[in-house]
């Protein structure tokens, strides 16, 4: 048994040296998590050390840093980033996880809104704020994640989270979807922000489209569709992979 342990790290050991230490930017798709893409590159590619630089739910697409090897311990260099978005939030409707993913709790009119009236409520949100996490999120309380007391019919007391918006602007309005591009800080959830911009119309709101564009330098226009990825042969991947000393 010890002979077969000691055979199993070698192995190991030989596959993760032939493959470079750094970062490869990946377009998530909507539909699996941040840890599903994650798993797969590690299972298809046998990389033993794979993680990634900020989470996107399974509502969200768009640019998803994966760590490979020992770039690993360096994901909070990532996860610090500022983040910019493109999204788009529909009025008239509340649901119970704050986007598409949940529920509808509530339905309002939304006639009496206008663009400029969007657009006056996302300046507003510009600068330092509160913000306080939503239940339907990995935030732990007491160890336990916000989304599984969530589950329960449970609300637990969260604690507000300082939050910078550098940009928030609406790109356009065709009634009740408003489009818009949102530069932030990390931790920022657009979800609230979309609802608190529903609440304070009069109407309700809850986001329906979410996509990162850019986290901190890297852009979506250098990263591969995780599809396209998927399809790649080891070593064609390999040469994907950005040096991690570039980021040191």
């Amino acid at each position: 048994m010890h002979g077969s342990l000691l055979t199993m790290t070698a192995r190991t050991e030989a596959i993760s040296s032939d493959f470079p230490d750094g970062v490869l930017l990946v377009d998530k798709p909507i539909g699996p998590t941040s840890h599903d893409i994650v798993h797969r590159i590690r299972r298809n590619f046998k990389i033993p050390k794979v993680g990634h630089g900020g989470t996107l739910d399974p509502m969200a697409s768009g640019l998803l840093i994966i760590l490979l090897g020992k770039a690993t311990k360096i994901s909070d260099r990532f996860l610090a980033s500022d983040k910019t978005y493109e999204g788009t939030m529909t009025l008239g409707q509340t649901t119970d996880t704050l986007d598409a993913m949940g529920e509808v709790t509530s339905t309002h009119d939304f006639a009496h809104v206008t663009a400029e009236d969007i657009q006056g409520e996302m300046q507003k949100r510009r600068g330092d704020s509160m913000q306080t996490p939503p239940m339907a999120s990995a935030v732990k309380v007491d160890g336990v994640p916000l989304y599984k007391h969530a589950r329960k019919g449970k609300t637990v007391e969260r604690k507000p989270r300082l939050i910078h918006v550098y940009r928030f602007e609406l790109l356009s309005y065709t009634p009740p979807h408003a489009e818009f591009v949102l530069l932030c800080t990390k931790g920022t959830y657009v979800r609230v922000l979309s609802a608190d911009i529903g609440e304070a119309l009069g109407c309700g709101a809850h986001l329906t489209r979410l996509r990162r564009t850019r986290s901190g330098k890297l852009d979506i226009q250098n990263a591969l569709a995780f599809h396209e990825i998927m399809e790649l042969s080891r070593p064609a991947l390999a040469q994907r992979v950005i040096p991690m000393q570039e980021f040191l």
